[in-house]
């Protein structure tokens, strides 16, 4: 007897299963509607990790932290950079004080188990904030956007560096942690001092491997390997403590084997100055670097074949008027896991120009990664900065931190004309929003000095967006001569991935049949 209700509620549930499967199929269909195409929408959050800025006491660093007007997220909206937490318990010790297998502990002021107070708060897209640190304490930041902030949340860290070893004017846009970078272009030679910052941002502790290529292969080093950054802290190695072999021309391979890090190299040279080397684009059979400042005295591209294969590559200046091959260096050949370095020297002869590499004719279409060594000025009075092989526009990108004077924003269609539009967004401390438009000739590299917001007051952000075209390529140079030192350096300009493809869904019935 005790079976019969459950009879009955058997039946009902089949009975409804079958009268929803009705409800949802008009007669004569024999398959549940198809689920419509996958919409892009706005991210919902973001994550940027800044590194310590430097250890000189003459250093003054400069934050500029913004989100591009646009549609964006709903719900409450925050986007905040805090200060890492300590290495260890004692935060007594100064920031980049050498450290055990060439590592540099970085201290927090705040104290650890302390409420963070935020170091740079936006409060609202379309407006950059600005915050200021002096000397070498300033510690690495950490931060998260949510809400309209986070689609596109960007934050520029400069570093004006008036003496010493890291003289320079030092600037990144801050990086979203990963799990694999690739950075060629750095060195493990006496006269150059490079440090691999690694910064975690989450709750639980990550492990990471370094690994090194030189011009002969792989520079066997056993430090590099299971190095632990604590949760929410920053950890910096100096690169030639990771192996006995001193080289010029070096591919770092940053992985991750638990846990997710931001990383970028701060790499100076003797008497040359100094700046912030970020991540190669991911490897891929044809690279872009763009924005070659047109009074480049020296360029030198650092190239790198991570497969198993060889690569044979092209070397093309896109300038400003045509794409032409460098003559004597039009070709490239990559042998796999080894690093080759080539000086193109004055390449870009006063004009402005983009670096691209493609697989030659007939020839194997091998993943690779890429980076500029880009000099300014002679003797004394250089300057180097690093432009690295990039991602496209694509549908937008910004960069903070400009300017009224010392902005020049560089376009480069490598393949068709494309048509862009610029925003200069408002002041940080008042100035209204300007826009204009491009047109970018295919094979081509464009060189301006950008919009500024009408009535500036502060600093600046520039977005760009492909309206029509082939793809196209920028970075941002920003000069601030100092003592006769022509400072600058280039940020490039990736797509800023703000939106994120989201699948439809429609009920399906067809998952209850055996």
């Amino acid at each position: 007897m005790k079976s019969t209700p459950l009879s009955l509620i058997a039946g009902a549930v089949a009975l409804a299963a079958v009268t929803g499967f009705a409800a949802l199929n008009a007669p004569g269909d024999t398959a549940p509607e198809k689920a419509r195409a996958a919409s892009r929408l706005p991210v919902e959050r973001s994550s940027l990790l800044c590194p310590a800025p430097s250890d000189s006491e003459l250093a003054a660093t400069a934050y500029t932290s913004f989100t591009p007007a646009g549609k964006g997220a709903g719900g409450e909206s925050a986007a905040e950079l805090t200060e890492a937490l300590p290495t260890t318990d004692t935060a007594t010790e100064k920031p980049e004080k050498p450290g055990k297998n060439g590592t540099t502990e970085k201290t927090d002021r705040a104290g650890a188990g302390k409420a963070a107070k935020p170091v740079v708060a936006l409060k609202e897209p379309g407006k950059p904030v600005t915050a200021e640190a002096e000397g070498g304490d300033a510690p690495a930041l950490v931060g998260t956007a949510t809400g309209a902030l986070a689609p596109g949340w960007n934050t520029q860290q400069t570093t004006s560096v008036t003496a010493g070893t890291t003289r320079g004017l030092l600037g990144v846009s801050c990086t979203a942690p990963d799990t694999e970078f690739w950075f060629p272009g750095v060195s493990t030679a006496a006269k150059e001092q490079d440090y691999i910052h690694l910064t975690n941002p989450d709750d639980s502790a990550a492990v990471a491997d370094i690994q090194l290529f030189g011009p002969d292969g792989d520079l066997k080093a056993d430090v590099g390997d299971g190095i632990t950054v604590p949760a929410r802290s920053s950890v910096a190695m100096l690169l030639s403590t990771l192996t006995e072999q001193a080289v010029d021309d070096v591919t770092a391979h940053v992985t991750t084997r638990s846990g997710r890090v931001g990383a970028v190299v701060r790499g100076s040279e003797e008497d040359a100055g100094s700046d912030w080397l970020t991540a190669s684009a991911d490897p891929a059979a044809t690279v872009v670097m763009p924005g070659i400042p047109a009074d480049a005295t020296s360029v030198r591209l650092i190239a790198f074949a991570p497969g198993e294969d060889d690569a044979d590559l092209q070397v093309q200046l896109a300038g400003k008027s045509a794409t032409f091959s460098p003559a004597g260096n039009d070709t490239l050949h990559l042998k796999s896991g080894m690093t080759a370095g080539v000086d193109l020297k004055n390449v870009t002869r006063e004009e402005p120009g983009s670096l691209r590499l493609t697989p030659s004719d007939g020839g194997r279409s091998t993943p690779i990664v890429a980076a500029l060594r880009v000099v300014r000025g002679t003797g004394s009075s250089q300057e180097i900065a690093y432009i690295p092989a990039t991602r496209p526009v694509a549908a937008r990108a910004s960069v903070a931190d400009n300017r009224a004077k010392g902005s020049t924003l560089s376009l480069v269609a490598p393949g068709a004309t494309a048509q862009v539009k610029v925003t200069a967004s408002a002041g940080s401390e008042g100035g209204e929003q300007t826009v204009k438009s491009y047109t970018v000739k295919g094979g081509t590299t464009l060189a301006f000095s950008p919009p500024v917001p009408a009535g500036l007051k502060g600093t600046y952000a520039l977005t760009v967006e492909t309206v029509s075209g082939g793809p196209v390529y920028a970075a941002r140079t920003l000069a601030l001569p100092e003592d006769g030192v022509r400072m600058f350096t280039v940020q490039t300009l990736p797509d800023d991935r703000g939106t994120v493809e989201v699948p439809a869904a429609v009920q399906d019935l067809t998952v209850l049949d055996d």
